[in-house]
């Protein structure tokens, strides 16, 4: 009887053995799938990674971009504000010339010997014929008249005839 129960061990180990091999085989199939998605998932935490790493980047760029942005601003802001100064004194001094006629106390301006009082619409040309004298005469005696921009009121020497 020994040897008849040696044969049922053996067969049964046989089984076992086949199945556990079937077992086993489709064990590996299992395996061999899960390394698949494991390598995909893998591959997507590398992206994942350098997205992550790009994103840093831009946020710093952005933050750079960010603080220049504001400097500048801040230089013009100021460069504004010089310029609105520079302009409110010239706009006072523009309301200030015209107050500064070259008139005494309110009175007329009157031309002494050898002098004119500009007009209206005189020119160093219309005052030389009305005066009858020659325009560089007239120029020379008045080196300090700018007679692109004469003033009415303005006082002019007469050359001597």
């Amino acid at each position: 009887m020994l040897p008849v129960g040696g044969i049922i061990v053996g067969v049964i180990a046989l089984l076992l053995g086949g199945y556990s091999a079937i077992k086993l085989s489709s064990v590996n199939r299992t395996l061999a799938a899960h390394e698949e998605k494991m390598a995909r998932f893998d591959a997507l935490e590398s992206q994942v990674g350098t997205a992550s790493a790009a994103s840093d980047k831009a946020t710093r760029d952005l933050s750079a971009l960010t603080r220049s942005t504001q400097d500048a601003f801040n230089q013009v802001g100021a460069e504004l504000g010089n310029l609105r100064g520079s302009i409110t004194k010239l706009e006072e001094a523009a309301k200030a010339a015209p107050v500064k006629s070259g008139k005494a106390g309110g009175a007329a301006a009157v031309a002494g010997p050898g002098e004119y009082i500009v007009k209206s619409g005189d020119t160093g040309a219309k005052i030389a014929r009305n005066q009858g004298v020659s325009l560089p005469d007239l120029l020379s005696v008045n080196p300090d008249v700018n007679w692109n921009r004469l003033a009415v009121g303005q006082k002019v020497k007469l050359p001597k005839k």
